[in-house]
């Protein structure tokens, strides 16, 4: 490692803290963003345990976990819907409509799945929200 004219901190220093991060917050009275699920087996426990509350434009999987950590959620869109563009156009867009969602009303405890359809790519975005807000509320997440 060799030490930079301009500073004198070494070029592989640690990080610095999320609060002098530029873009990221200062954890102070934030809520905690939710975490993701990523592996197969994780989402195979939530669609086996866990309760399905399909609408019109997304399928909601959600299964409660015994801590009160902010939800971790997955996204998925089968091949059904489209090519590898169009699923992860529609991917996106589910995305985007959780993280509104969660970031005005933060869900504790929960894993949550969200399964794109085929109607999800070509749904007004204020309806997704509501579809995703429906499909919430009827699994019986709070």
């Amino acid at each position: 490692m060799t030490d930079s004219p301009m500073t004198d901190t070494p070029t592989g220093a640690a990080p610095l803290p999320a609060s002098t991060q530029p873009g990221i917050p200062a954890r102070s009275g934030v809520p905690a963003q939710p975490g993701r699920l990523k592996q197969r087996s994780e989402f195979l426990r939530v669609a086996a345990k866990g309760r399905k509350a399909p609408t019109h434009g997304v399928v909601v999987q959600a299964l409660p976990r015994d801590d009160a950590e902010p939800a971790r959620v997955g996204f998925t869109v089968t091949k059904k819907v489209g090519n590898a563009v169009i699923r992860n156009r529609t991917r996106r867009r589910l995305k985007e409509a959780a993280r509104l969602l969660l970031k005005d009303r933060p869900v504790t405890g929960f894993d949550l799945v969200l399964i794109g359809r085929d109607h999800t790519r070509g749904r007004p975005f204020a309806e997704l929200q509501d579809d995703i807000r429906r499909a919430l509320k009827k699994a019986g997440v709070p």
